[in-house]
């Protein structure tokens, strides 16, 4: 693993990243999901697309990647292009999952791969809108620590900087991204997926002009086993 320190809007930022294939032509960039790191992709995809150089970062705030700023993910986007101008890198591929998914989105590289990606802004159950309209109610008189009462479990330990970045990037609808993107696109998503239901990735897929849709078996973190389908699908395509 190597680190490497970028300079964005008066804030330093120390990325963790590691390269598989180090040599290769063509680099495939690899962007993990929220809750994540670069270890997972790796996991993945390490033992894949052998003619090509793998870069895996951990965004900031996850993996050994440290953030203190509340930042969208327009911000994260812009930091992950400082990172590769700073390494000289121009990935011809990026694969992103789930929140990787939506910063890779607005990397706009000719060739994207998306799995399980987050961007469509899923309707709420009465139960979370009930959840939420409580919260509102009580917040100007709870304390801060029992704001956690009212968050999911995906947020148990979690600093109070990435909680704050949660709020901010979970209502982002790419809506708009994903209707303007006019390159060669790959949709591949979990059939059982809980956390973007397929019906997000059929959305996602009507909204990308000419993009590929494939559901695999599955839950959210269906590539894990399908990883060899994904090489082998976009092999047959010439890449």
């Amino acid at each position: 693993m190597a680190k490497k320190e970028i300079l964005f809007q008066n804030s330093t930022y120390a990325l963790a990243y590691e390269i598989l294939n180090l040599g290769q032509p063509q680099t495939i960039l690899f962007l993990h999901g929220w809750g994540s790191n670069k270890e997972i992709m790796k996991q993945a995809f390490g033992k894949t697309f052998p003619s090509y150089q793998h870069l895996y970062l951990d965004l900031p705030g996850f993996g050994h990647s440290p953030i203190n700023d509340v930042i969208n993910t327009e911000t994260y986007a812009h930091i992950v292009e400082s990172f590769l101008e700073a390494l000289q890198i121009k990935p011809c591929m990026i694969v992103g999952h789930s929140y990787g998914g939506k910063v890779g989105t607005l990397l706009n590289p000719e060739m994207l791969v998306l799995l399980s990606s987050a961007g469509i802004v899923a309707p709420k159950s009465f139960k979370v809108r009930a959840k939420i309209a409580l919260f509102k109610m009580l917040k100007p008189f709870a304390p801060r620590s029992l704001y956690r009462l009212f968050a999911t479990k995906d947020v148990e330990g979690m600093s109070q900087t990435m909680y704050e970045i949660l709020k901010i990037v979970v209502n982002e609808d790419f809506t708009e991204h994903f209707l303007s993107r006019n390159k060669t696109t790959f949709i591949f998503w979990g059939k059982d997926d809980k956390a973007t239901p397929l019906a997000s990735g059929e959305k996602m897929h009507t909204l990308i002009a000419g993009s590929h849709f494939y559901p695999l078996d599955g839950d959210h973190f269906f590539f894990l086993k399908e990883s060899k389908i994904v090489e082998k699908t976009l092999m047959e395509f010439g890449y």
